[in-house]
């Protein structure tokens, strides 16, 4: 070793130590200042998928105060309308719940009756545990607490996402002012804020669909509150492995327990649902995105719970979009594009997406 590389060495545990003391304390500093940052964070998110309809009428003559506010009346009509609908619906859910909750019971109760025939015991109280669910309830209203932040917070988002949108007009020329030599800069930051906004507004489509879908498959079986079990796939369609599953098991149960319902219908609906996630999340949502914009499925789940410990329920929703946004930074700098594609899928996970993409395309191809 030369003595010119000796001290970059000796270097190395102490940078080492210096990056994980400071990653501790902005993590640190990010919990504690949870219910700040988790409005900004959605005020971002939500001003990245308006940018485009804002550019796009700017281009075409409109000023730049028409065009954000044009851009927040249809977002703030179609969220009223939205939360107008899912807000009834909730309400004669809740209305209905304590009949459904004793059918609920009553199924247990059939069900370890029937466990007790095939000589398999099972007490009481832990029946009633089950039925109980107070750690499952405890999770729930957690997360529809963190929901209910959101909701009472969204005339303030609206307001950062209309300011934000107005800085996004004029932000290169502040950028190209701010540096001697603005090329190399703007360069990466138009690749960043281009492959930004095109995951966001596909994740936000693909999780629309999905709703829609969703909706419509239990209008079609005939499961009660549709409406609210499609609002609630499309929010959780944002987080990773875990979400499709959460946003099937209630309609699924309560399906199985409700007296027009049944065995034939819980299992139409979740075969609707396996259907819908399957084609959607493997085979269309990486054909649009493209190889480069996805993420394996260990840093998917990493980041699931990371990013809810760090933020809640709120940064469950948020884990991929941020871990996204994290892996298109790196991916725009030479110098951290390694890490990139140390966060991207599998070789193997490329070449089944490869092979269902060849499907659809010869299926297509038969149908035309």
């Amino acid at each position: 070793m030369s003595p010119g590389q000796e001290p970059t060495f000796r270097n190395v545990p102490f940078n080492l130590m210096l990056t994980l003391a400071s990653l501790t304390i902005i993590i640190a500093g990010m919990r504690a200042a949870e219910s700040l940052i988790i409005p900004i964070l959605l005020s971002l998110f939500v001003a990245v998928i308006c940018t485009s309809p804002v550019h796009w009428l700017y281009r075409r003559g409109v000023n730049s105060l028409a065009a954000v506010l044009i851009t927040l009346l249809i977002l703030g009509g179609l969220l009223a309308l939205f939360g107008t609908l899912l807000a009834n619906s909730f309400a004669m859910f809740m209305e209905n719940w304590p009949e459904m909750q004793k059918q609920l019971e009553g199924h247990y109760l059939t069900l370890l009756q029937w466990l007790a025939n095939q000589g398999l015991s099972v007490s009481p109280q832990r029946l009633s545990d089950m039925v109980d669910g107070t750690g499952d309830q405890d999770w729930i209203s957690g997360f529809l607490s963190g929901i209910g932040l959101v909701l009472s917070q969204s005339l303030v988002i609206l307001l950062m996402v209309n300011f934000m949108l107005f800085e996004t007009l004029d932000f290169r020329q502040k950028v190209a002012r701010a540096l001697t030599n603005p090329g190399p800069s703007l360069e990466r930051f138009t690749e960043f804020s281009y492959n930004l906004k095109r995951y966001m507004a596909v994740k936000t489509v693909i999780s629309l669909i999905t709703g829609v879908l969703v909706t419509i498959s239990a209008w079609l079986v005939g499961v009660q509150f549709a409406l609210l079990w499609g609002a609630l796939a499309f929010i959780l369609n944002y987080i990773p492995n875990i979400g499709s599953v959460l946003a099937a098991v209630p309609p699924v149960l309560l399906t199985l327990a409700m007296p027009d319902g049944g065995v034939v219908k819980a299992m139409t609906l979740a075969g609707a649902y396996l259907s819908i996630n399957f084609v959607l999340g493997n085979i269309v949502e990486p054909r649009v995105m493209g190889r480069t914009m996805g993420l394996s499925t260990l840093v998917a789940f990493l980041s699931l719970v990371v990013w809810g410990w760090i933020l809640g329920p709120v940064g469950m929703l948020l884990s991929v979009p941020l871990t996204m946004t994290l892996k298109i930074a790196l991916d725009s700098h030479p110098e951290t594009r390694w890490i990139a594609k140390m966060l991207s899928p599998s070789e193997r996970r490329r070449r089944r997406q490869r092979r269902a993409q060849n499907a659809l395309d010869e299926l297509e191809e038969e149908i035309e």
